[in-house]
């Protein structure tokens, strides 16, 4: 159990990072936007480049803070239902999800990205719109997001089992805070 835990540890540290990271995208796209209405605006040019890059920055910063989303527990949940049961409860109903519905369809759209991110990058798709970027950086995103995604729903699992079996602290118990903080 102590060397699954420590797994976990690496992994919610590597998505906390990858999440912190991206979230910056989120301010790259801000100056992006800007800096294309103004320009518009002012002299009159656009491209549909500036555009599409708006586009990337803002899946890119959607898709690669989902997992630590997760870990910080501030994804959606019905809190309404969840906060009335017993923690134990929860735990088991977080691996139930985990093991039923966020594995199966995190590694589901992770493998069926991959076709097109191979096939992108062999003819180096281009936008269909003139003055477009490259697509195959954007397909890239999509299965490492998902992988991400299934990395953290495994280390979540583990935590929660643990937590049943008396080897670790409940690991939502301190995400209340640490959510709302954030």
């Amino acid at each position: 159990m102590e060397a699954l835990l420590k797994s976990c540890s690496f992994i919610d540290r590597m998505n906390e990072r990858i999440g912190r990271a991206a979230s910056w995208l989120t301010l790259l796209a801000v100056v992006v936007c800007t800096v294309n209405a103004l320009v518009r605006y002012t002299v009159n040019m656009s491209s549909n480049a500036w555009l599409e890059m708006q586009w990337y920055l803002n899946s890119g910063m959607f898709l690669l803070v989902a997992a630590y989303a997760l870990k910080i527990n501030a994804h959606v949940r019905i809190d309404v239902i969840a906060g009335k049961l017993s923690p134990r409860t929860q735990a088991c109903i977080d691996i139930f999800g985990g093991l039923f519905f966020l594995l199966p369809v995190s590694l589901i759209i992770a493998w069926y990205s991959w076709p097109a991110l191979v096939s992108s990058w062999t003819i180096n798709e281009m936008s269909s719109d003139h003055g477009g970027l490259i697509r195959w950086p954007m397909r890239v995103l999509i299965p490492v997001a998902f992988v991400l995604l299934a990395l953290q729903g495994v280390s979540e699992i583990i935590k929660r089992c643990a937590f049943l079996a008396g080897r670790g602290p409940n690991p939502a118990a301190h995400l209340g805070a640490h959510s709302a903080a954030h």
